[in-house]
C-alpha cells in the first residue's frame, strides 16, 4: 500500500491524489504474463511517461512551498531541510529540487500574476512526460553555462530549439546537439571574467574505503599561478617526499634524495600541497575559526590511543617501519584519519589535548601546550561530539556551533555537559515552539548515556520518537549493542591483527 498518512483539506486535490494513489496500486497488482512483447514495450513507454511527469507536478509544490514559507508552520528549518526530513531524502537531492523550481516552476508575482518558467519550454516538455531526469540535467546546464555575452532574446530561442529537440533524442544523443549549439553561440571561445568566475570550483568528494578522496578542481587563471609556483619549488624530485626519514622542504634537493625519489610527477605534486597547507597551518597566521585557532582537531578516546600504543608493532617488511593498527579516528572536519597519520602529525605539533574516561564519556584531561585556550567547552564538544548531533547530519565540528540543549530562554546554561554541538541550517530548527525540533540528553541507564537526542515535530513524525547521530562516532556502527547487528567489527579487526602483511595468516 501507498503511504497516506494525512489528508488535504481541499476535496478536489485530494480526490485527485487518492485516484492517482488507487490507480498505481491497481496497476502493481495487474499481471503482464500474457501481454506481447510490442504491448510491454508499450506499457513501459507509459509509464515512463507518468514517472516523467511527476517531478515536474512536485516542483510546482516546492515552489509555492518557498513562496509562502512560513515559521508558524515548520518552525525556523528551510524548505530543504523540510523536504528531506519529510520526504525521506538527502539534503543534497532535496536542495537539488529547490534550485529546479528556480527554473522548471512557474512563479507568482507581487500582484498574484501568475508568471512562466524561466526554461518554459523545457518545463512544458517534462509536464508532458516527454523528457527525463537526464534530459532536463543537459538542458540545466546548457542555459547555465552560456556565456555571459548572449543576449536574452538568443538564450531563450537556444532553450527552446533544445527542448524540442529533447523530446525526440536519448540524453546522449542531446547532449552532443548541446555543445554543438554551444559552439554556434561563441565560436571564437569568447569567456568574460565573469563567465571564469561562474566556473571556478573545488570539489571534494567522499573519502573511499581506503580513506582516499577525490577532488575536482576548476582553477581560475590567478588559483593556477599560485599551484605552478609552488609545484616549481615543492614538487622537484627529491623535495617533500614522505618516503625520506627527514624530508627536504626548504633545501635544495641533495642528489641522493633525487635518485630515491620514485613518485610520480601527480605524486609529487600532491605532497608539495600538503607540505604548504601544513607549514600554513602551523603558521598560525590563519588567525580564528569560532573561537579557535585554524588548526587540525583530532578526536578520540582514550581506549583508542592505548590501543595504537599497545599496538604498535615492528613489521617484517623490507623497510622495518612502526605499523599503528587501530580503527579510524574522526577530524574536526569530519573525515576519517587512520590512527598512524594522526600520530605523526601529532609530532609536528601539539595544539590541544582531550582525553576521555573510556567508561561514562567524562573529561579526565584537558591540555594546551601552546597558550591559554578561550574555548575550552568547544574543544571538549571536538572530543565528545565530533560533529553535528543532528540525525544524520554529517557536518563536522569545524562548521558547528554550540547549542543549549536546554534552551537559554528556558533557564538552560552554558556549562559544558548542557552543550551540544549543531551546524547552523540544524541549529535554526531547534527551538521551543511545537513545529521546533527540542534536543535532550540521553537519560541515565540508556546504552549512550549524556549523548545528545533530537526529538522532531509532529508533522516530521506523529510519534516524536526520539534520534540520536552516529555517524560521527564509526565505531557505534556494527558493535554488539548496535540495533543492526552485532560483532563483526570486532571480527574484522581480530582478521586484520592475526593477518601477517602478504596477506596469509599470521603463525605462532
Amino acid at each position: 500500500m501507498l503511504s497516506n498518512s494525512s489528508a488535504i483539506a481541499d476535496p478536489s486535490v485530494e480526490a485527485a491524489l487518492c485516484a492517482l494513489e488507487a490507480g498505481l496500486v491497481q496497476v502493481s497488482k495487474v499481471r503482464t504474463d500474457a501481454l506481447s512483447s510490442r504491448d510491454r514495450l508499450t506499457a513501459l513507454t507509459r509509464l515512463e511517461a507518468v514517472a516523467r511527469t511527476l517531478p515536474g507536478l512536485g516542483l510546482g509544490l516546492v515552489a509555492q512551498l518557498r513562496e509562502q514559507w512560513s515559521v508558524e508552520d515548520f518552525g525556523r528549518a528551510g524548505v530543504s531541510d523540510v523536504l528531506a526530513d519529510t520526504l525521506r531524502i538527502s539534503p543534497a537531492e532535496a536542495r537539488a529540487r529547490y534550485r529546479a523550481a528556480d527554473d522548471l516552476a512557474p512563479r507568482t508575482s507581487t500582484s498574484g500574476t501568475a508568471i512562466e518558467p524561466v526554461m518554459a519550454a523545457t518545463a512544458a516538455a517534462q509536464r508532458d512526460g516527454a523528457i527525463g531526469p537526464a534530459h532536463v540535467q543537459i538542458l540545466r546546464e546548457f542555459f547555465h553555462h552560456i556565456p555571459a555575452c548572449v543576449d536574452f532574446a538568443t538564450r531563450t530561442r537556444a532553450e527552446v530549439e533544445l527542448a524540442q529537440h529533447a523530446r525526440m533524442m536519448r540524453p546522449d544523443k542531446l547532449r552532443q546537439v548541446a555543445d554543438r549549439v554551444d559552439a554556434i553561440l561563441n565560436p571564437d571561445g569568447n569567456f568574460t571574467d565573469a563567465d571564469r568566475q561562474r566556473r571556478r570550483g573545488f570539489t571534494m568528494g567522499r573519502q573511499g574505503p581506503d580513506l582516499m578522496s577525490k577532488c575536482t578542481v576548476i582553477a581560475d587563471p590567478e588559483l593556477r599561478a599560485y599551484l605552478e609556483a609552488i609545484c616549481a619549488k615543492y614538487a622537484k624530485p627529491g623535495a617533500c617526499n614522505p618516503e625520506d626519514a627527514n624530508p627536504q622542504v626548504d633545501d635544495e634537493p641533495d642528489p641522493d634524495a633525487v635518485r630515491r625519489d620514485s613518485r610520480s610527477a601527480g605524486q609529487r605534486q600532491h605532497d608539495a600541497v600538503k607540505a604548504v597547507l601544513r607549514a600554513t597551518l602551523a603558521s598560525g597566521d590563519l588567525g580564528q575559526h569560532r573561537g579557535l585557532p585554524v588548526t587540525v582537531v583530532v578526536s578520540m578516546g582514550l581506549a583508542e590511543l592505548e590501543a595504537a600504543a599497545a599496538q604498535a608493532t615492528r613489521a617484517a617488511d623490507p623497510y622495518g617501519e612502526r605499523v599503528t593498527f587501530g580503527r579510524p579516528v574522526v577530524t574536526g572536519g569530519g573525515s576519517l584519519l587512520p590512527i598512524r597519520d594522526a600520530l605523526r602529525m601529532a609530532a609536528h605539533a601539539h595544539h590541544y589535548l582531550a582525553l576521555f574516561d573510556n567508561a561514562d564519556g567524562r573529561p579526565i584531561y584537558l591540555g594546551r601546550a601552546k597558550r591559554i585556550a578561550t574555548a575550552d567547552q568547544r574543544i571538549i564538544l571536538h572530543a565528545k561530539d565530533i560533529g553535528c548531533t543532528y540525525p544524520g547530519c554529517a557536518k563536522p565540528g569545524y562548521l558547528c556551533q554550540t547549542h543549549h540543549r536546554n534552551e537559554w530562554a528556558d533557564g538552560g546554561t552554558t556549562d559544558a555537559d548542557q552543550l551540544t554541538f549543531v551546524c547552523e541550517p540544524h541549529h535554526r530548527m531547534a527551538g521551543t515552539r511545537g513545529s521546533d525540533w527540542t534536543t535532550a540528553a540521553a537519560p541515565p541507564g540508556h546504552p549512550k548515556a549524556g549523548r545528545t537526542q533530537w526529538i522532531p515535530p509532529a508533522h516530521v513524525d506523529p510519534h516524536r520518537t526520539r534520534r540520536m547521530n552516529s555517524f560521527h562516532h564509526p565505531g557505534e556502527y556494527l558493535t554488539p549493542d548496535s540495533e543492526f547487528g552485532g560483532g563483526l567489527q570486532e571480527f574484522v579487526q581480530y582478521r586484520c591483527s592475526t593477518t601477517a602483511f602478504d596477506g596469509k595468516p599470521a603463525t605462532g
